[in-house]
């Protein structure tokens, strides 16, 4: 499971014309999944996402995490995180996860997120979405786990 993740000051998913998720200071996460992604995958992952110290504290050092700062969540579903270009120029996108079984790990991945205490706003899983955001800093981390382990 890969997720690029970006420290926000506010964030949203807009669906059809239709705002289905939006944050204020927190985290935008977009995550896709590969073959053999796990449930261990998710708990490794939600586990790293809501300690993740990367807002500053009062000496302006990254060291305070979304449970430090009451923080919040917006995770999006992105199957192109998982897209070749080594041959040719068009995306090949065979390394992405299969939909249903992507769509079960975000939706636990959110459920994890949730259990330890952060709120989590979502996009629509599958839906072409716009998202907006505020970067803040700008601070962003590419995140991965294969077989639990952090790469």
């Amino acid at each position: 499971m890969r997720l690029v993740v970006q420290r926000v000051r506010h964030a949203s998913v807009v669906v059809g014309g239709r705002e289905v998720g939006s944050i204020g200071t927190g985290l935008l996460v977009l995550a896709g999944t590969t073959h053999g992604d796990s449930e261990t995958d998710v708990r490794v992952l939600a586990e790293k996402l809501v300690n993740l110290r990367v807002f500053p504290d009062a000496d302006g050092k990254m060291n305070r995490s979304l449970l430090d700062i009451g923080g919040q969540l917006l995770l999006v579903s992105q199957f192109t995180l998982y897209g070749s270009v080594m041959r040719g120029n068009r995306p090949s996108f065979t390394g992405a996860g299969d939909p249903v079984e992507a769509a079960r790990l975000l939706d636990r991945l959110e459920t994890e997120i949730q259990d330890r205490g952060v709120h989590v706003a979502g996009g629509e899983f599958g839906a072409s979405m716009e998202v907006s955001l505020l970067n803040d800093g700008p601070v962003t981390l590419i995140l991965e786990s294969v077989s639990g382990k952090l790469r």
